[in-house]
């Protein structure tokens, strides 16, 4: 009996970080993603500012403190995000082990985070500033429908078939 695998397509969102996008890796980091394929369903450029930036992070405060949520409100204010909302099997815990953990000293190599950087929290302590680890990746289903939810209107998410999917879904 073959099981019914249209549940586990799930949708997750995806920042690609000032960082990211300052050095240049935001064409990588996608490849990485579309090389997993994870399709591509939501994408724009643009700025955060402070009362959307509060509405993203609007649980970071209480769960780590007024200066976390200071370092990481400055941290993407700083420059322009891409926001993605990738679709596919599994996507959100497919895309969190494409990015590896929170912390890049912690990410192993083959990771985006492991790859492309080394900020550890101790930096972040050190230096008065955000973790800068390139990426955003929802972290559950709850999650990630409140983050699509809050960055895409459903007219801007686009169903299509890709050459992944006729065959592997």
């Amino acid at each position: 009996m073959v099981e019914d695998q249209a549940h586990s397509v799930e949708r997750t969102l995806v920042l690609l970080k000032p960082d990211a996008l300052a050095r240049g890796l935001a064409g990588r980091i996608i490849s990485r993603f579309e090389d997993a394929a994870l399709k591509i369903v939501g994408t724009k450029m643009t700025w955060m500012d402070e009362e959307f930036t509060r509405r993203h992070y609007f649980d970071l405060e209480e769960r780590l403190g007024a200066e976390v949520y200071r370092f990481t409100a400055t941290f993407m204010q700083q420059g322009p995000v891409i926001a993605l909302v990738l679709e596919g099997f599994d996507a959100i815990a497919t895309v969190r082990k494409i990015v590896g953990s929170t912390y890049p000293n912690e990410a192993p190599s083959g990771t985006v985070r492991g790859d492309f950087s080394h900020y550890s929290a101790a930096a972040s302590v050190a230096s008065g500033k955000a973790v800068a680890n390139l990426v955003h990746a929802s972290g559950n289903k709850a999650e990630a429908e409140q983050e699509v939810a809050l960055w895409f209107e459903k007219d801007e998410l686009h169903d299509y078939k890709t050459l992944a999917e006729i065959y592997t879904y």
